[in-house]
């Protein structure tokens, strides 16, 4: 059955981020909130109430799509995902602050420079 053009836009947009509630995502939560640490792929399945035969290859997904991090038996969430994460959290909340502040366009008029007066 054939998708819209917009659907399929969707696709590529949210290919790296698991939808809520999936193994994916419960992992990639423990493993954010524990970003300090690397775990064995048991531990995962304990702490993120992922079923143990599900959590390795969900880990090898995460991997490819590099989210996660893997080094002999431990695997951890990647400093650049979380480095996206805190970015990301910082731009909303930043944009946020000054969705409740006045505009002040008068205030910036006054200082304004007009580039076609300014040509040599």
């Amino acid at each position: 059955m054939p998708i819209s053009a917009d659907r399929f836009e969707a696709i590529d947009n949210d290919e790296g981020q698991p939808r809520p509630e999936t193994n994916a995502a419960r992992i990639l939560e423990f493993l954010e909130e524990h970003a300090h640490e690397a775990f064995t792929q048991t531990e995962i399945a304990e702490a993120s109430e992922v079923k143990r035969g599900s959590v390795g290859p969900t880990l090898v997904r995460l991997r490819e799509r590099r989210r996660v991090d893997h080094r002999g038996r431990y695997w951890r969430i990647r400093d650049h995902d979380r480095s996206v994460d805190a970015a990301t959290a910082h731009a909303s909340e930043v944009a946020a602050s000054h969705e409740e502040a006045p505009f002040e366009y008068d205030e910036w008029q006054k200082h304004a420079v007009d580039p076609r007066q300014q040509r040599e």
